[in-house]
């Protein structure tokens, strides 16, 4: 993998897009995580203007810590950074005392509205500035396994990083110049109050998962836990399809249209 090659490619895709779009920049979401860190120095990197969202909602310290620190870090290294944080955990409990009981103790739905509260933020944001909301999501995430919340983290204008797997964007985050603790964090996507990680939530790391993703071979010569990584990712590929798919349009016939 040529790094330099595919940072340069990816730098001036988002320029000329947001040239094109004729808007001033990008507004990322900025977890602590590895994915939204390599996003953000990307779009810092098109010299457009780049506005970094801290969005709390109960995240653990080490997970806002991280945010923060990767958030300071771009301000010092480019002049076309801002940042604003918007503490959204009010609004989240406001949320959970209109939802029914049910919902709220679904813990799945309300992960999910956390995502989806903090896209709602992003495009507020980014309207108000004329800014995309870039996406942060991964080749494995967004088309893989569908490990993204809809109308959520995956309601974005432009994904810069959607045709790397996650390895590959470890591998550029390093050379980047990423923050040390960001690189050293286990994946997550900071939706649950206990911090749990991706291979938590999933049951396969991000290179099993891209192991699966590839593999084309003799499945009858695979070992016990690479057949149970395969029906994971095989599994999650097929009920996330709504996710990875275009939303289906009902297609009237033209004959019922015509008119008497």
């Amino acid at each position: 993998m040529d790094k330099e090659k595919i940072i340069q490619h990816i730098k001036a895709w988002l320029k000329t897009y947001c040239d094109q779009a004729g808007l001033f920049g990008f507004v990322i979401g900025i977890s602590g995580g590895v994915d939204s860190a390599l996003t953000s120095t990307l779009c810092a990197l098109s010299g457009k203007k780049t506005l970094l969202l801290n969005m709390p909602i109960r995240q653990t310290a080490e997970e806002y810590s991280r945010a923060q620190e990767h958030i300071q870090d771009l301000e010092i290294k480019f002049q076309n950074v801002s940042s604003l944080e918007i503490n959204l955990t009010s609004i989240f409990e406001s949320i959970e005392k209109t939802y029914p009981i049910e919902t709220t103790q679904h813990a799945l739905a309300m992960a999910n509205t956390r995502a989806r509260l903090r896209m709602t933020t992003l495009y507020a944001i980014g309207q108000t500035h004329q800014l995309l909301v870039a996406g942060t999501g991964n080749k494995v995430e967004d088309f893989g396994i569908g490990f993204f919340t809809k109308f959520g983290d995956g309601g974005v204008d432009l994904s810069p990083i959607a045709d790397l797997n996650k390895t590959q964007v470890f591998e550029l985050a390093q050379h980047i110049g990423v923050v040390t603790s960001i690189l050293k964090a286990k994946p997550t996507d900071g939706l649950f109050a206990d911090g749990r990680s991706d291979e938590d939530q999933i049951g396969a790391s991000y290179p099993e998962l891209e192991w699966a993703m590839n593999h084309k071979g003799d499945d009858s010569k695979l070992n016990s836990r690479q057949k149970e990584v395969l029906a994971i990712y095989k599994k999650l590929n097929r009920i996330n399809q709504h996710k990875m798919m275009p939303i289906p349009i009902c297609k009237i016939p033209s004959s019922f249209l015509k008119t008497d």
